[in-house]
């Protein structure tokens, strides 16, 4: 087994245990923080030094390809287009959405280095199957028109749509100066708890079937793993500070009607 899918493993086994241990341990930004996470930095710069390795990386790797020249006997168009999906992504988290943020919320360093870690192993999964590990003829030109790529790309733009809409309604539970708390309820914050981190699941399910990779399937289940329990949690800290208002509201955790 090469290097490749020793990491693909490992990542796949540490999803699980950081699935389980999500469970019992929070990380401790947004409205989940806590001083047990050591020293702090603006969420706004967090934001862009946790998410922009992942657009560097796969950048700079797009462009090692296109220089090298490289054949790997699938379309290199195909390729580029499953590439800057993921990067436009990233742009959007790195350097837009923290531009976005209000207030003067602070972000854990330890949060920020653990996050910075796992986008840049997970740039590297997604660039390593793009333009080395995907079997060849895999990516032919006809993969554009295929069922995958198709419904991949229209639940990945529909769960891009719900996770931009779903943090424009939070920024803006606020008016400028209130440190109040508010209970989301536009969008599908009708029905969930987190539509936002809903949103970023659907996207990533999206990628995972347009891409038909493992590396797109072990992100989506990344975040999943991540993202689920810290959705749970959240159910819980409404409940907590809004009692039987937030119960009655009958939410799901993550997933509308579901879970």
């Amino acid at each position: 087994m090469n290097t490749y899918y020793i990491i693909l493993s490992s990542m796949a086994v540490m999803a699980l245990i950081v699935f389980i241990a999500l469970f019992f341990l929070n990380a401790g930004y947004g409205y989940l923080s806590t001083s047990n996470w050591g020293p702090k930095i603006s969420n706004k710069t967090a934001w862009v030094l946790m998410e922009c390795p992942a657009f560097f990386f796969l950048l700079y790797y797009t462009l090692s390809f296109a220089i090298s020249g490289a054949d790997t006997g699938n379309d290199k168009t195909v390729l580029y287009i499953m590439a800057g999906l993921f990067l436009l992504h990233y742009f959007q988290r790195s350097f837009i959405f923290p531009l976005l943020l209000r207030g003067n919320g602070r972000m854990p360093i330890a949060v920020m280095l653990m996050g910075m870690v796992f986008n840049t192993i997970n740039a590297y999964l997604i660039g390593g199957w793009l333009y080395r590990e995907a079997p060849e003829g895999m990516y032919g030109a006809d993969w554009l028109t295929s069922p995958q790529f198709l419904i991949g790309l229209a639940v990945f733009f529909t769960g891009m749509f719900i996770n931009m809409q779903s943090d424009h309604i939070i920024r803006h539970l606020r008016k400028p100066g209130d440190t109040k708390h508010y209970i989301p309820r536009k969008g599908l914050y009708k029905y969930v708890t987190s539509a936002n981190y809903f949103g970023e699941l659907t996207e990533w399910v999206g990628y995972a079937i347009l891409t038909w990779s493992p590396a797109g399937l072990l992100f989506a289940i990344w975040t999943f793993a991540n993202l689920g329990p810290r959705a749970k949690s959240l159910t819980k800290k409404y409940e907590q500070e809004f009692g039987e208002e937030y119960k009655a509201l009958h939410k799901k955790n993550l997933i509308p009607f579901i879970w």
